[in-house]
């Protein structure tokens, strides 16, 4: 197992947002994490890029505690973040935000060259600044700053909100080539039908807790529909 998450919670000051959260990610693996808005998504997401303080519980991630680790030293062990809302560098282009995803320097397959190879867009648009491209056209480069990182686990938070669906389309099948390297993917989304056809496992949340857990193909829709609203 590449990340184990047991029994965490985490806290927004004197508000409870995780409760007793447990989660596994094999080598290799696509886990979506589902659920309604405000379900504890991109807590856990953070909780796990060493973006919260306030968490208690264990975070094993190739073997490395890091319940307690900085963000600075989850991402040099191989955890890649792309957040929600995508948070490009709106004073840099394109080439310079994927950039400012090698700056730790880890060794591995991506690098420029290999990121245009699979987003060719980027490539045409690579002296463009960030704010003169589409949402979907953002949607790239922000998965392309994480791969920059050379990450063994690329966390992505709710990459499809907002954008037109073929975008979506395009972010979707870049996951076949990003996992056939090695990297594991946890992906957030509200589109249960989409995460369930992308990933391997699904975990839904419902206020700060798991509620369902099982193989994407496996689950049937009521039985998910259940789990996602708690009704």
């Amino acid at each position: 197992m590449l990340l184990k998450v047991t029994h965490l919670d985490a806290f927004y000051g004197d508000l409870q947002a995780l409760h007793g959260v447990s989660i596994g990610v094999d080598a290799g693996e696509s886990v979506a994490l589902v659920g309604a808005n405000g379900a504890g998504k991109t807590t856990f997401l953070k909780c796990v890029a060493g973006l919260i303080e306030q968490k208690h519980g264990s975070m094993v991630f190739a073997g490395n505690e890091i319940s307690r680790a900085p963000a600075e030293a989850v991402a040099r062990l191989g955890i890649a973040l792309t957040p929600e809302g995508r948070m490009l560098f709106p004073s840099l282009n394109v080439e310079e935000n994927l950039q400012m995803g090698g700056l730790s320097r880890r060794p591995g397959y991506w690098d420029l060259r290999r990121i245009y190879a699979l987003f060719p867009l980027l490539a045409e648009r690579r002296l463009q600044m960030p704010n003169t491209l589409s949402g979907g056209q953002q949607g790239l480069v922000a998965i392309g700053r994480a791969l920059m990182a050379n990450p063994r686990l690329l966390l992505c938070d709710e990459i499809s909100l907002g954008l037109a669906p073929v975008a979506v389309d395009l972010i979707y099948t870049s996951f076949a080539t990003i996992r056939a390297e090695g990297t594991a993917i946890v992906l957030v989304e509200q589109d249960v039908k989409r995460a369930s056809a992308a990933s391997d496992r699904i975990y839904c949340l419902l206020e700060g807790r798991v509620t369902l857990e099982g193989g994407s193909r496996d689950l049937e829709a009521d039985v998910l529909t259940h789990a996602y609203f708690g009704t």
